[in-house]
């Protein structure tokens, strides 16, 4: 289990020098021209995505709200407070 944990810790986020090294990788496989169109592209899908999650933490508080006011509007239950 611990080998486990060690192994997890060694496969970590790049940083520093490695962001370097993926940058240029990149400009190798795209070229220059294209990097600003992928730019472009990644932030519509960023934008996309935010937009979407955003509907549907709107659909699952509107949600909530409406089952919170059908309880509210539920008729009690007197019949438990009745003696025989």
């Amino acid at each position: 289990m611990i080998e486990y944990a060690q192994n997890i810790m060694a496969i970590s986020m790049p940083q520093g020098l490695d962001w370097v090294w993926i940058l240029l990788i990149v400009l190798v496989i795209f070229g220059g021209r294209k990097l600003p169109d992928l730019a472009k592209n990644l932030g519509k899908g960023l934008s996309e995505f935010k937009k979407g999650l955003n509907e549907v933490q709107n659909d699952v508080q509107n949600t909530k709200d409406d089952i919170v006011n059908e309880i509210k509007k539920a008729p009690t239950n007197d019949d438990s407070k009745k003696t025989v």
